[in-house]
């Protein structure tokens, strides 16, 4: 049960509405929730991306991608798609200026590199998105949840960060020269990849007769284990598919235009599954569940029940 922490805030803003996605590298912000920031970018919120790390140690995973020769190159060329997803959006983007943890693997697993994202200290790598919070004023906040959504340490990061500038950016005695204090007032976890989602998608594609990628993982023992998030928030948003879909192939280093992402007709997406699904974390203003907009208790001059 979630109450408001701070009942006495307005519930009209007075003003135009500011989104802020946070995200852990350049594609994340295409492959989570895309489809919602386009649709409110449409509508004329303000919608800001914040990608955490240039994604310099991300493998190039579309196998007809030719090879990138070096990091620095890889920083540059992934700089360009994401101007590029940026745009396909309609939305802002900012760097917060960290180096790419990368995705350690084996067993045991090696020590991450020195220097990045994921090994700062939590108040380092907080203050540039504190101070971006407290510039860009958002009502509400994405990003991930305590588990990073998989356990890439980045995305970890990802969200002790923004759970911090939430927590932080709005008190005057904390981070004093990051900007004027700023109170965010909605935090939500992206559920980009949900089994529930995956199991509708698989269900559709066999009930129509036609091949689905997803059953293995549908029937593995690692997906059945994989506890589901509650869902608070569903944002219908078929109408902005073909952005996101634009964007996500913006990211030609990262997204095999065959692969996994494409894997559904958009037809048959739109029609199982045409929205997006958040988690309320954490809200400044009453609210009722469920919702179908992350402005919910910010639009009316009636403030919402609390749940």
């Amino acid at each position: 049960m979630r109450r408001a922490t701070d009942p006495r805030r307005p519930y009209v803003t007075g003003e135009r509405l500011r989104l802020l996605a946070v995200h852990a590298h350049p594609d994340d912000e295409s492959s989570k929730g895309a489809a919602t920031t386009a649709r409110y970018a449409a509508e004329g919120v303000d919608v800001l991306v914040a990608t955490c790390t240039g994604g310099e140690r991300g493998d190039v995973l579309n196998p007809s991608y030719p090879p990138v020769p070096d990091p620095d190159r890889m920083h540059e060329i992934r700089r360009e798609e994401m101007a590029a997803a940026a745009k396909a959006l309609g939305v802002q983007q900012e760097w917060l200026g960290f180096v790419d943890s990368g995705l350690p693997e084996g067993d045991p697993l090696p020590p991450l590199p020195e220097g990045c994202f994921a090994l700062q200290p939590l108040e380092v790598a907080a203050r540039p998105l504190v101070e971006l919070v407290r510039r860009f004023r958002p009502h509400v906040i994405t990003t991930y949840d305590p588990t990073g959504g998989y356990p890439h340490p980045d995305h970890i990061m990802c969200h002790r960060v923004s759970a911090e500038a939430f927590a932080a950016a709005g008190d005057p005695e904390r981070y004093r020269d990051a900007g004027e204090p700023w109170t965010p007032l909605k935090l939500y976890y992206n559920h980009g990849f949900s089994m529930a989602r995956i199991r509708a998608a698989h269900e559709a594609l066999v009930e129509r007769g036609l091949e689905s990628p997803f059953g293995e993982w549908v029937e593995s023992r690692a997906a059945r284990e994989i506890p589901e998030r509650e869902v608070t928030t569903r944002i219908e948003c078929a109408e902005f598919f073909a952005a996101r879909d634009d964007a996500l192939r913006a990211h030609a280093t990262q997204i095999d235009p065959d692969g996994f992402f494409f894997a559904m007709p958009r037809d048959l997406e739109r029609e199982v599954w045409p929205f997006e699904e958040y988690e309320l974390a954490e809200s400044r203003v009453p609210v009722r569940l469920p919702e179908d907009d992350l402005f919910a208790g910010l639009r009316s001059a009636d403030p919402t029940s609390a749940r």
